[in-house]
């Protein structure tokens, strides 16, 4: 039985194997189940079978040699995602809600670091902390891949903990369209249309076009999360040897920042006063933080023969950031409240604003070839990559007070009234890389190596250049029963944009791993199960700036190490099963984590009274205690957490109607105290009902 909402879009993806350009397209009729899957193509359910990802090519995940998830798009559609963080909850090795809640980003770990964000194999931006950028939108998405440990050897840009990777929506060669409805939580308004399908009746010209419209507000008060988007895309096939994929992107975010910065006395710990309520707001009505991103890309492919294809990735995007919103001083005195610390009401707050202008283009062109020598066969990836980041900002802050317990808005308010404006920072990456991807009998080899030229500047300042080569080595062995061991080592180099409270730029992030592991997943099976054992370091880590939060600072070496194991299987046909157990010894110069995590989702599909159609699904995620330590400084202990997902759904040929509740026993929590002295809260229950027509 095909998952929710599959069987509308598993259709229409290219075979992954490489054609002559003199065959002509053939006049076929797509069954959903038995289409082939590629690494970008909708997948039937939780399990994806392929990604690009992990070596550029499109590679089965069993053939390769190093961690990979892929959240698929009925993974996100059935578990309720609103948020890439929310799409992240149940994958191996990431810790999705790192600082809790935060509408100005989403903030994520994986094994222990920040991951680059990719899309479509690019990357969306390369700064230092808050980027001023704009949240992708899961709706948008085919899937997301998440590639544990470095990757500085197909990307550059790719740090330590890895690559998230997202995958849009592209044109389909088969008919499908749906447009939704959705209400919930905190005023939850939006509807949302995806439509694809040819335009010709040769099928040489294909499109889709998704949109959304979004009013809402969100668990902390007057803090609101308003969003448009429009993303067209159009695929041009002249011949089943070429295809151009052209996609455009408009969004318009209107929220304000979740974040408070409460101090530690009055959240986790005691206050004279009593605890605060996560919703508690302590800005002044509105307060914004308010983005305009408009993109401009393709995806060109060509096959000269069976043997020897081209591909070229291109994309510039254009954000704008306008910031202006409160935030608690947790930082002068260790728990907070340094205005009032006998009392414990008054709290400081300073009242940041800036305007951000950031430019970003990436282009990406690599040859694949395949051929043999003697018994191995080789796929060859030779590759160039180019990217260019602008960013210009001005700035000012003011500093006030307001009764945080009984916050009267108005009173006392200092407005920004004049703005500095920052040095213009530019980065400039360029990279050269070499990839092969050896078979032997039951043996998987890959080797690679690249070298990157970095440049880094601010006005006013001398550039920095820096150069420095990549190596990746990966060796599999595939057993006859379905089970492959493997053992990898790979490095990373980060040029990292932006400067210091200081203004000075910051150094690149450098990075190495050795993993080891297993793998199970046979053809024809219904399972998959990895597990795997890493040991992984960085140099010039960026972590918070104690006395400056909206920047960033650099420590020197830092050594993660750990253990993951992640399953997806289906029992019976009619549940579908995903686990997984995270274990991390992570260094004490950042911020900690917790050591143990454990989350398991389940699916059920049943009929009703005779009719086909239901489904359930129930997920439990755990997180051990654990402390962050900073230096000599160290916050409070953070409490072991479970919270608990919930899903009920029926779908027919044409409708869908879901509920989703996250969190449902509404759990207040924190998902980090930081060591310099604010807490972080944690998203309470969130009740999304939708409705969808297929047409």
């Amino acid at each position: 039985m095909l998952s929710s909402g599959s069987a509308a879009w598993a259709q229409g993806a290219p075979a992954s194997k490489p054609v002559s350009p003199e065959m002509t397209l053939p006049t076929v009729e797509v069954d959903a189940a038995s289409t082939p899957e590629t690494a970008t193509s909708p997948v039937i359910g939780y399990r994806a079978r392929r990604a690009a990802t992990a070596t550029k090519t499109d590679t089965p995940l069993a053939e390769t040699p190093q961690s990979v998830t892929v959240v698929t798009r009925d993974q996100m559609l059935d578990q309720g995602a609103t948020n890439l963080q929310d799409a992240l909850t149940y994958a191996a090795g990431v810790r999705s809600d790192a600082y809790g809640i935060d509408s100005r980003s989403d903030s994520f770990l994986v094994r222990g670091s920040e991951p680059s964000l990719y899309l479509d194999g690019l990357q969306m931006y390369s700064s230092g902390w808050y980027t001023a950028t704009a949240r992708p939108d899961p709706y948008t998405l085919e899937r997301v891949e998440v590639l544990r440990g470095p990757a500085g050897m197909l990307f550059g840009a790719g740090t330590a903990a890895g690559v998230v990777n997202m995958v849009s929506k592209r044109p389909q060669a088969e008919a499908a369209r749906e447009v939704g409805v959705q209400f919930g939580s905190f005023g939850r308004k939006q509807i949302q249309a995806d439509l694809t399908g040819p335009l010709t009746a040769d099928g040489a010209w294909s499109y889709r076009l998704v949109a959304l419209q979004r009013k809402a507000d969100t668990q902390v008060d007057y803090v609101p999360d308003d969003r448009s988007l429009l993303m067209p895309s159009l695929t041009w096939r002249p011949s089943a040897a070429t295809s151009l994929t052209l996609q455009g992107l408009w969004q318009k975010d209107r929220t304000g920042s979740t974040s408070q910065f409460f101090p530690w006395q009055g959240t986790i710990l005691p206050n004279v006063n009593g605890p605060l309520p996560s919703s508690r707001f302590i800005g002044e009505p509105g307060d914004g933080y308010d983005t305009t991103r408009k993109s401009f890309g393709w995806q060109f492919e060509h096959h000269f023969n069976d043997e020897w294809s081209f591909r070229q990735n291109a994309r510039t995007a254009r954000t704008f950031n306008d910031s202006h919103y409160h935030y608690a001083d947790s930082f002068s005195l260790p728990g907070g409240w340094s205005q009032d610390p006998e009392g414990q009401r008054l709290l400081g707050r300073y009242n940041d604003k800036s305007l951000t202008w950031t430019r970003m283009t990436a282009i990406d062109n690599h040859v694949e070839g395949h051929f043999a020598t003697g018994e191995v066969r080789h796929t060859m990836l030779l590759g160039a990559e180019y990217s260019r980041q602008r960013q210009d900002k001005r700035e000012g802050s003011v500093y006030s007070t307001i009764d945080a317990y009984a916050p009267v808005y108005g009173s006392g308010y200092v407005p920004v009234t004049e703005l500095t404006d920052r040095p213009r920072t530019t980065q400039r990456n360029a990279g050269i890389y070499l990839q092969d991807q050896m078979k032997w009998n039951q043996w998987i080899f890959v080797a690679g190596l690249r070298y990157d030229r970095s440049t880094s500047g601010s006005a006013g300042s001398a550039s920095e250049t820096t150069t420095a080569t990549s190596h990746r080595l990966g060796a599999m062995y595939m057993l006859p029963s379905g089970w492959s061991p493997y053992l990898s080592y790979t490095e990373s180099f980060t040029p990292q944009a932006g400067t210091d409270a200081s203004g000075g730029l910051f150094k690149p992030l450098r990075g190495e791993q050795v993993e080891a592991g297993i793998k199970y997943q046979p053809e024809g099976s219904a399972s998959s199960f990895t597990a795997s054992v890493y040991s992984l370091k960085e140099k010039n880590r960026l972590v918070s700036d104690a006395t400056n939060p909206n920047y960033g600072r650099q420590v020197d070496a830092t050594k993660n190490k750990g253990l993951e194991l992640e399953m997806k299987t289906t029992l019976a046909k009619s549940v579908d099963v995903i686990a997984n157990y995270n274990y991390i010894d992570v260094d004490r110069k950042l911020t900690d984590l917790p050591r143990n995590q454990v989350s398991v989702w389940g699916k059920y599909r049943f009929a009703l009274a005779g009719v086909p159609g239901f489904s359930a699904g129930a997920g439990l995620r755990y997180m051990s205690g654990f402390q962050d330590v900073e230096g000599a400084d160290r916050g409070p202990r953070m409490p072991s957490v479970a919270l608990l997902d919930l899903m009920f759904a029926y779908e027919s040929d044409q409708w869908r109607y879901a509920l989703n509740i996250n969190n449902a026993t509404d759990k207040s929590y924190f998902s980090t105290c930081l060591a310099r002295g604010d807490c972080w809260w944690g998203a309470r229950r969130n009740v999304v009902a939708s409705a969808t027509y297929k047409f």
